[in-house]
């Protein structure tokens, strides 16, 4: 089977992934994907409750459990302890014609005319919500290559430039993992202005060592939330973590 054929099972374009399943599993997991690829189950929308899913499928509900935790190890669904599974995802052509479908702005332009003040405002708006999301519809493979950004966060110490780069890198994959086109395309251009040399420069001086120690014990905090799927936790660390930089931020502002 062509890998690239976005018609199929991701399990299918990407076997070296593939974890240990029964052929019980495969098959529920399979017809539940099909279900989500041919929009009968809508992006964003809840599934089933395991227990219908059981007595549809005349399965033991560990089997559709198991299922479900096939499908979310793909990105497929996302499951939240006590509200249920959602569907996280879209076919590869929904996805380009959403992103090309959003007019490119003059990054180097609005750098320019954009203040801190602005910036913060707009952060502030966006990224606590962004974090709801994440926690929700995040991935298994989401978590995972967030996991591997902290570990290399951890491993900084005095790098201010590496730890500014990491820093973005690791708020986009948490974007990322909320499997919304549009959101990701506009945090994609607040990290772009970020990168912008004068605000990079302006981030870079407010890295002193002991600054590190304390946005890495922020960024802990909120993988932590994250992989525990702690909604409130999560924003809650966001926000923290956004008025503990924002300060330095304005004042590094010349």
């Amino acid at each position: 089977m062509d890998a690239s054929d976005d018609s199929a099972a991701p399990w299918d374009r990407d076997p070296s992934s593939h974890p240990l399943v029964t052929p019980r599993v495969k098959r529920v997991g399979t017809e539940l994907f099909y279900r989500i690829s041919s929009g009968e189950y809508s992006f964003g929308t809840r599934i089933p409750a395991e227990r219908e899913l059981a007595e549809e499928f005349k399965e033991s509900r560990t089997t559709i459990r198991q299922a479900l935790e096939f499908l979310e190890h793909f990105g497929v669904v996302a499951r939240r302890a006590g509200s249920g599974t959602f569907v996280a995802y879209r076919q590869a052509e929904q996805r380009r014609a959403k992103d090309t479908s959003l007019a490119r702005p003059d990054v180097s332009a609005l750098a320019e005319t954009v203040s801190p003040f602005e910036m913060n405002i707009a952060r502030t708006i966006i990224e606590p919500e962004i974090v709801r999301l994440a926690a929700i519809y995040m991935s298994i493979r989401d978590l995972t290559a967030l996991g591997a950004l902290m570990r290399q966060l951890d491993g900084i110490v005095t790098d201010a430039q590496m730890f500014a780069e990491l820093e973005r890198r690791f708020l986009m994959t948490i974007c990322e993992g909320t499997h919304n086109s549009l959101l990701i395309a506009m945090y994609r251009i607040v990290n772009e202005i970020r990168r912008q040399p004068e605000w990079s420069a302006n981030k870079t001086r407010t890295l002193t060592p002991a600054r590190i120690r304390e946005a890495l014990q922020g960024l802990r905090s909120l993988y932590s939330a994250l992989e525990r799927r702690n909604v409130d936790t999560a924003v809650e660390c966001m926000r923290l973590y956004m008025s503990s930089t924002q300060e330095d931020l304005m004042y590094a502002s010349p």
